[in-house]
């Protein structure tokens, strides 16, 4: 059973998300109006600034797996002669082009794009989106991942000024290069000039929504209980990240902070009997959302902390906007990377456990997606070194054909009657 929704929050992020992707393919199929499919770790902004809504590849494989349709697409993208061992976070969208579900389509399926784009994190992307693209007949722009030679453990410390340094000014220079060719096909599509002075602002209210998330992550962390499960503040987060810099999403993520501020001041508790504080590490488990409130119950195991959140204002956030382009590029030339490589991703959670006061931590290992699980022990190994238990869980984020509710609720229990305990 779905856990309830406490936040009116929620509520209202969910709404919107629907109503926009149906005034997304209206305007595509009525108006002819041009629209983006692009990876999360891309520059967003640049869509947004120059008129073109985005719908993000990762996004549209957790409606899939949440409507218990990604079993459908794989089996069907296997029949199609495809490996079994693709990454499915990144090719369950592909398969939902290739493979007709008719009536079944998640909110109406995916129309035809205007253009895609891809950062080049990993093998398969390049050829998942050069496919992609080829079967709508759309553009695809496609950029660099390079490689880091300086890689400090305490980015955050560096990411919000000192990003030219955390970025490498030769990385810089190409990723400027990079998104001049994204800039220059946007311009191509839209039929309209890029402004440098209005991605500075557009940038800058994007720090405002992450300082509104800055306060919402605090006012949780120091909260005596957990005011937020971790599900409904992926759902206001993400909501709100993939429509950063517009006027709904400042107003939301204020709405989102105002409303845990107010849970935190009257004493409100997600669980009111929490006595076990749980970090989940890794992308959303999808296709099971409920599993986050599985243990509340018996054990008042709570889960506090996931990425999503704290990640936001860590890394969004860029003062000093002279060049607004170049400070955008130093967000996406390492934007995955810190979520899941060491020495980036191991120091960071480890830090996050502390501020949360963490009693264990929970680590997704996806055997299927490479950029997700390749740090994954890095990280495990950092946590247990200081003094947080951890339990591995081997699933995928959206394909819930191999996930066995039984045996992974059992290691839950194992885990935290004999360690957390």
């Amino acid at each position: 059973m779905a856990a309830e929704k406490q936040l009116a929050c929620t509520l209202a992020a969910g709404e919107k998300q629907k109503t926009w992707f149906a005034e997304v393919r209206r305007d595509v199929f009525e108006a002819g109006k041009p629209y983006a499919i692009i990876q999360a770790d891309t520059p967003h902004d640049l869509f947004h600034l120059m008129g073109v809504p985005v719908v993000t590849n990762q996004w549209w494989a957790a409606i899939i797996a949440t409507k218990q349709l990604s079993g459908d697409y794989l089996d069907g993208l296997a029949k199609l002669g495809y490996h079994e061992d693709l990454c499915r976070y990144c090719s369950l969208g592909l398969a939902s082009t290739l493979i007709d579900l008719k009536e079944s389509a998640p909110w109406g399926g995916l129309p035809k794009p205007a253009i895609l784009c891809a950062r080049l994190t990993c093998d398969c992307i390049q050829r998942i989106f050069s496919l992609w693209a080829d079967s709508f007949g759309a553009e695809l722009v496609a950029i660099e991942a390079p490689g880091s030679s300086v890689l400090p453990d305490r980015w955050w410390e560096l990411s919000r000024h000192r990003w030219e340094e955390l970025s490498e000014p030769y990385r810089l220079d190409l990723m400027v290069e990079e998104l001049g060719t994204l800039v220059r096909a946007l311009e191509k599509l839209t039929d309209r000039r890029f402004d440098k002075a209005k991605l500075r602002s557009f940038m800058e209210r994007v720090n405002e929504q992450e300082e509104y998330f800055e306060e919402a992550r605090q006012l949780i962390a120091r909260a005596p209980k957990c005011p937020v499960r971790i599900s409904e503040q992926i759902t206001n987060v993400m909501a709100a990240q993939w429509h950063r810099g517009t006027d709904w999403a400042l107003a939301h993520a204020r709405s989102f902070r105002d409303e845990v501020g107010q849970r935190v001041a009257d004493g409100i508790a997600a669980c009111p009997e929490e006595r076990l504080r749980l970090m989940w590490v890794g992308a959303g488990l999808w296709h099971n959302t409920d599993f986050y409130t599985a243990f509340e119950e018996r054990y008042g195991a709570v889960f506090v902390w996931s990425m999503y959140l704290p990640f936001g204002p860590d890394w969004y956030i860029r003062y000093g906007l002279d060049d607004p382009l170049r400070a955008l590029a130093s967000r996406v030339v390492t934007m995955n990377e810190v979520l899941h490589n060491p020495p980036y991703a191991p120091s960071w959670i480890v830090k996050e456990a502390g501020l949360n006061r963490i009693d264990g931590a929970v680590l997704l290992m996806p055997k299927g997606s490479r950029p997700s699980a390749s740090g994954t022990l890095f990280i495990a190994s950092a946590l247990e070194a200081a003094g947080i238990p951890t339990l591995l869980v081997e699933a995928d984020m959206v394909d819930a054909r191999g996930w066995d509710n039984e045996a992974a609720e059992k290691a839950m229990v194992n885990f935290i009657e004999k360690r957390l305990q």
